[in-house]
């Protein structure tokens, strides 16, 4: 009788176990893709900031332009 309460409780401890390694598994999983994904908001941040920072300097480029044309 012993052994079988003794057989239960590993039973019972190993799918505790594998229950704990389940979600631990699926926290990982999903830390990766909030990962990945800010990494794609920092990128498309980073093309923004160029994009504007291009235009500013088109735009100082014309005005250097036209007042030199005065």
């Amino acid at each position: 009788m012993k052994s079988l309460a003794s057989i239960l409780v590993v039973v019972l401890l190993a799918a505790c176990g594998a229950d704990t390694m389940s979600a631990a598994a699926t926290g990982a999983a999903l830390k990766k893709q909030e990962i990945e994904e800010g990494r794609k908001t920092m990128e498309q941040a980073q093309q923004r900031i160029k994009s504007a920072s291009d235009q500013m300097q088109q735009a100082a480029r014309r005005s250097a332009e036209a007042s030199e044309g005065n």
